[in-house]
Formats: C-alpha cells, structure tokens, sequence
C-alpha cells in the first residue's frame, strides 16, 4: 500500500475499498471498545478538546483507574503538571523517569555527551516498573526516539504519546513540515 500518494481518498467517504482490513472484522472486546470510545470522543469534541483532555475523557470513558507517566528528566515540570491534572480528575498517577536505575553509559559502552559519570535512558525500566504497578494507560513524555519505541514495546498497558520530544523546534516535530526554512535545510532543497 501506498495510501500517501492516493488522490482521491475514496475510503473516506465514499466507501471505497482498495484493501480488505482484516484486522477490524474479529476485534478484542477491550480494543473495539478502544475504538468505539474514540471515535465518541471524536464525533463530540471535534475541534473543542486539546490532546491532553482528550487522553483524559478517553481514560475515564474507558474506566482506567491508574495512569503511568514514562517522561523524559528534560521535562520533568510538564510530567508534574500532567501527573497533578490526572491526580485531580481522580486517577492513582504512577511515574517512571528516563534515568531510572541509574546505569551509568560507560557499563553498556555507549557514547557519552560529556566526561564523567551520566545515566543512559532506561525506557525498558521505565515499562517494566510501570507494568509492576499494573497501570491501565501509560501516557509517553519526551522520550528520545528509539527511547519511546522500546517503552512501548515493552508496555504491558496501552500507551499514547502526548509530547514529542523535538529540542529544536520546542516539541512541536510538525513545525518541521510547515515551516519553509527547516522543510528546505532538511529535504536539502
């Protein structure tokens, strides 16, 4: 499939199938109720929620009771912030930080950003301690690419991704797509 370079996006509306989707014909009990919340979500707040409130209405319509946080110590304040909005709407917060065990870089040979002792990101730690608190939804903040990947394969709770981590354009990856100057440098145009 190619569905990027279709020009009529039939299966929108039309009804078009240009690919039978098995994977939707025998859905879990937990993953088409997954799929029903969200697209509620979607049909009554279109345009009206920001993604942080949407994650929270999909949690309580799903009946989560604990949330874990895997978040990056370079946005530790925006962890507490999240962590202190989901404790008020009535949810038992769990957190795991990027440098959880503490494994010094020098021990798996990795390289180092600078001289002396720094911590490696540890998001299988940071999986495996939030599955150990058995949460219903991880919510992933900040964490390096690659970092994220591995914390989610290694999730036993479902998880969404609430901030992405792009140290140059403030967390915001898309604005390398709508911004002229950095679409140019990185398509090399």
């Amino acid at each position: 499939m190619k569905c990027h370079l279709c020009n009529d996006k039939g299966c929108y509306r039309e009804g078009k199938v240009c690919q039978k989707s098995p994977q939707l014909d025998n859905l879990p009990e937990e993953e088409l109720k997954m799929l029903k919340t969200a697209s509620e979500i979607e049909k009554e707040f279109y345009c009206q929620m920001t993604r942080l409130e949407e994650i929270v209405e999909f949690a309580k319509r799903m009946n989560y009771k604990r949330i874990g946080i895997a978040f990056c110590i370079g946005l530790f304040n925006e962890a507490k912030i999240v962590a202190d909005i989901f404790t008020e709407k009535g949810f038992e917060v769990f957190s795991a930080i990027c440098k959880i065990g503490s494994v010094d870089k020098e021990t798996l040979d990795l390289p180092k950003l600078k001289k002396g002792k720094e911590a490696v990101c540890n998001p299988i730690g940071q999986a495996e301690a939030l599955n150990r608190k058995k949460t219903d939804l991880n919510i992933v903040i900040g964490l390096c690419v690659g970092h994220d990947i591995l914390f989610q394969k290694h999730s036993d709770a479902p998880s969404t991704v609430l901030i992405v981590k792009d140290r140059v354009l403030a967390h915001n990856p898309a604005g390398a797509i709508y911004t002229p100057y950095h679409l140019r440098r990185i398509t090399g145009e």
